[in-house]
């Protein structure tokens, strides 16, 4: 009887372990997913959007970037449509942010109209793009157009 009593005690105490850990999986994924969007559809979203953690992409407005240490506020322009951002991140925005660059803004839509963002990637597109004919390269060339004739 002794035997059945603990055996039962042992069952009851893995199925709470077990729970406990599947709970703070499921809250854990739940609280770290994010969704990405496009700022059209950020803006067309509702209620939804104030409540999710989303990821929004967008070229950085010319002349809009306003730095503060690790701290930055700026406009993604996609199309017409514009979303103003506030970043306040642990680390200062990476060396690739520049005006005309693409970027993506990781965080939370405030009721406020501005994306409050924590984490910010970004990519400068004529960085890794082929150097025009006549144009200097990194060593100091300068860069030729070859033309071939027909069927060469």
């Amino acid at each position: 009887m002794k035997v059945e009593y603990q055996k039962a005690r042992i069952v009851v105490a893995a199925l709470i372990i077990v729970g406990a850990i599947a709970y703070l999986a499921v809250t854990g994924v739940e609280a770290n997913k994010s969704y990405y969007v496009t700022i059209q559809e950020l803006q067309t979203m509702g209620g939804q959007a104030y409540t999710r953690h989303l990821r929004v992409a967008g070229s950085v407005a010319p002349g809009s970037i306003s730095r503060d240490g690790s701290h930055a506020n700026f406009v993604l322009v996609e199309n017409d449509r514009k979303l103003q951002v506030s970043y306040t991140g642990d680390e200062p925005p990476p060396d690739t942010f520049k005006d005309n660059s693409q970027a993506l803004a990781i965080g939370m839509y405030g009721r406020d109209g501005v994306f409050h963002a924590t984490g910010l990637q970004a990519k400068c597109a004529s960085k890794y793009a082929p150097a025009q004919p006549g144009q200097k390269t990194a060593g100091g060339a300068t860069t030729t157009a070859m033309a071939t004739a027909p069927g060469q």
